[in-house]
């Protein structure tokens, strides 16, 4: 195993939520760097793990970027083509290991939300920002046996108290969730373009477990806006392999989910050559 000398941030990132998919997990995934994820897993180390998306497709082997939920090659070579209500229900019954979901705000037991932001005088009605809601992400969040929440470290981002709860974590700490009924175990990991969290097993508070290259532990507890725990062993969060960043920039060699890594401008013939290249790179593991 080398790792890679050269790469961004949103493969940084990838490489380490791809590290937490196993070889036996049934992954809810969506578009965008959660979907490079689940690409990088399925052709190094778990081939057998199930990627499922939120339109129906169960266990497709791609070579094209999705960019919908339901776009075609979300059931490219797919074990199934499901529906959307059928691939809810069957995680509701518990058969999702896995589940990958962003937020706007998150407290520090993990609860997100992704549907009101208050403000001095504001209501649900007429808040002072009105967000996109929940999606599929509650039902992800209460019924995946674990949940890696992928979103940005910013001020205001991780609060003491979310303006509105759309998917719960641990809700008041430990104990709650089984006392709501929920079958899901929680929140495993937050990972966001500074830092790697994790959630303490007793307490169920989120500490900062892991540091991308660059930043400092004073700077991030700066950003979070209660009294944040460290990680007493507290390293670099590890750097993609060259395998990994292959793969990921194979399958998505126009920069559409990883950012451009050029400017340059392209003949209709160049782009089209290198998308070719990029799809034949690609190997389907069955």
């Amino acid at each position: 195993m080398t790792y890679a000398k050269d790469f961004t941030t949103s493969e940084l990132m990838a490489a380490g939520v791809a590290r937490q998919i196993r070889n036996d997990d049934v992954v809810f995934i969506g578009v965008g760097i959660p979907l490079m994820a689940g690409i990088v897993a399925v052709a190094t180390h778990a081939p057998k793990a199930i990627l499922v998306y939120e339109g129906g497709g169960i266990g497709a082997r791609t070579r094209r970027v999705p960019w919908t939920i339901s776009d075609n090659p979300a059931t490219d070579n797919a074990i199934a083509a499901s529906q959307m209500w059928r691939v809810f229900s069957d995680q509701q019954r518990g058969f999702v290991t896995l589940g990958i979901i962003g937020g706007a705000e998150i407290d520090r037991f993990g609860n997100l939300n992704t549907t009101v932001i208050l403000g001095s005088g504001t209501t649900y009605s007429r808040p002072k920002v009105r967000l996109p809601g929940s999606g599929g992400a509650n039902d992800i969040a209460c019924s995946a046996g674990r949940l890696i929440i992928m979103m940005r470290l910013q001020k205001g981002k991780f609060v003491n108290r979310i303006h509105y709860l759309t998917s719960p974590g641990y809700l008041t700490g430990p104990g709650a969730r089984e006392k709501a009924g929920l079958c899901g175990k929680g929140p495993k990991m937050v990972m966001t373009e500074k830092c790697t969290f994790g959630f303490d097993e007793k307490t169920k508070e989120m500490y900062l477990q892991a540091l991308h290259p660059g930043f400092k532990a004073e700077e991030i507890k700066k950003l979070v806006d209660w009294d944040l725990k460290v990680n007493p062993g507290l390293k670099e969060t590890e750097p993609p392999t060259e395998e990994q960043i292959g793969i990921m920039r194979n399958f998505d060699p126009m920069g559409f989910i990883l950012g451009a890594k050029s400017s340059k401008i392209e003949t209709f013939d160049e782009f089209y050559q290198k998308v070719r290249r990029g799809y034949q790179a690609i190997k389907l593991n069955r």
